[in-house]
């Protein structure tokens, strides 16, 4: 949890006395790889800190894995619509290896915006990012070449997140085949 306190502070200017009231709410859970932690179906309660781990979001299509979103160490992490809106999910959230998670509850945090408008600023922050992730994503899938959208990838993705995830996941999050990844990355490294 040691970590978390610096980047709220960055984040959104956390004061030692709103990080009193906050981490009291935050529950630790060691979670082994392949746990999901939000169901396709079920309501997305909870906002994960990741301490250590990988994780991600992905949705099933004709019995394909579509996957949408990895997280790793010191980042946030939901089934973010679901969470906002407290309703169905449409995608599951998994942990991809062995992670160490904070979690927050819906319940908690709204209960703390009540108490401070830093803690909106963190409910504001976490939206206006996950809008720009899926606008970007959108705008990629629509108009970006496989090499483009790769490149991209690599540029914007934790390493952590570039070597851990399995490839077939990694082209299924970029809408390509795996055939089309494996072309696309000896493309690159004999470039």
């Amino acid at each position: 949890m040691n970590e978390l306190y610096p980047i709220l502070k960055d984040l959104i200017g956390l004061t030692k006395s709103e990080w009193e009231i906050f981490s009291p709410k935050l529950e630790r859970k060691v979670v082994k790889a392949k746990t999901i932690l939000v169901r396709e179906g079920n309501i997305g309660r909870n906002l994960y800190f990741i301490e250590s781990g990988l994780l991600r979001t992905y949705h099933l299509l004709e019995g394909k894995e579509i996957n949408t979103y990895f997280a790793c160490d010191n980042q946030f992490i939901s089934s973010f619509a679901s969470f906002i809106s407290q309703t169905p999910s449409f995608e599951t959230l998994e942990t991809i290896e062995d992670s160490i998670v904070y979690e927050l509850s819906y319940d908690s945090l709204t209960n703390l915006y009540k108490t401070s408008r830093t803690f909106e600023k963190l409910g504001r922050i976490l939206a206006e990012k996950n809008y720009l992730c899926v606008q970007e994503r959108t705008y990629s899938m629509q108009t970006k070449t496989a090499k483009q959208k790769y490149l991209d990838f690599i540029k914007t993705y934790d390493k952590k997140i570039i070597q851990n995830v399995p490839q077939h996941q990694i082209a299924s999050f970029l809408g390509i085949a795996p055939e089309s990844l494996s072309r696309v990355r000896k493309e690159i490294s004999t470039s």
